[in-house]
């Protein structure tokens, strides 16, 4: 089937050997290397060669994607102003895309990787985990009173164990183990920060009654690897580029938003 004159000079300009020509068309090894790393074969940048196992199901791909293309052509499915903008739709979403990949080659950098994994790890370090017991009562009184105790030097497990209202801790000496505090409602957070290792607190009020605390221990959950991260910050990284450039675009471009209008119904009966 006959191509367009505009395929010809885009054929010139890519370099690289060709793997097969189908129909005189050729398809490059650098077509090949760019599906693989589509598919996630591959690293964006990294060569394949016949040896990869990926190699040849990839260049079949391209192969019938190439005859499917020709077809339509030869059948004329690319002439009607519907398709021309199908078409036209595609080659923007190619654009954005290799957008895309310039800014993370350029912005996404080990520099800028490690600034942000740096950042990430204070944060973590932020939200320690502790080792608790809380006792829970019914009433303001019976905590202050239970409070008391505990300062007077009765173990407050046994307390607990004999008091505590929760059913979920009591028979634990109402320990939770090891939790983090935000996973708590408020004030569990405020007063769990405020209360020194191995202090009880002075009695609070939740949801669920009167609770007085002990924080047995506190401990500091290492943080996930560099390489652990990589993925999650390089997808931040782009998309603050991808958010900043769009708002940039934005100021500069006159948009005009045409008004539609819809047809009305037919009222005829």
């Amino acid at each position: 089937c006959t191509q367009p004159a505009e395929n010809s000079s885009i054929e010139r300009a890519v370099s690289g050997p060709i793997v097969v020509t189908v129909n005189e068309m050729p398809i490059f090894l650098s077509d090949v290397e760019l599906e693989a790393a589509a598919q996630g074969k591959i690293e964006p940048g990294q060569t394949i060669d016949y040896a990869h196992p990926a190699f040849q199901p990839i260049l079949d791909q391209l192969i019938e994607k190439r005859l499917l293309a020709q077809e339509a052509v030869a059948r004329g499915l690319d002439t009607t102003d519907v398709e021309r903008r199908r078409l036209e739709a595609g080659r923007e979403r190619i654009l954005g895309n290799i957008l895309v990949e310039n800014l993370v080659a350029e912005e996404v950098t080990e520099e800028a990787i490690d600034e942000m994994y740096a950042a990430q790890v204070e944060l973590q370090q932020i939200d320690d985990q502790v080792r608790l017991r809380h006792i829970l009562l019914t009433s303001e009184e019976d905590a202050i009173a239970m409070a008391q105790q505990v300062t007077e030097g009765e173990p407050f497990a046994a307390l607990a164990l004999q008091n505590s209202s929760d059913p979920r801790t009591r028979l634990e000496g109402g320990s939770f183990g090891w939790v983090s505090p935000n996973d708590f409602e408020d004030p569990f957070p405020a007063v769990i920060g405020d209360t020194p290792t191995g202090e009880v607190s002075a009695p609070f009020e939740t949801s669920e009654g009167w609770h007085i605390l002990k924080v047995d221990d506190r401990r500091t959950q290492p943080p996930k690897t560099k390489d652990e991260m990589r993925p999650e910050i390089i997808t931040f990284l782009t998309f603050t580029q991808i958010s900043d450039i769009l708002r940039d675009l934005r100021q500069r471009a006159d948009i005009s938003q045409s008004s539609i209008q819809s047809v009305p119904e037919d009222q005829s009966e």
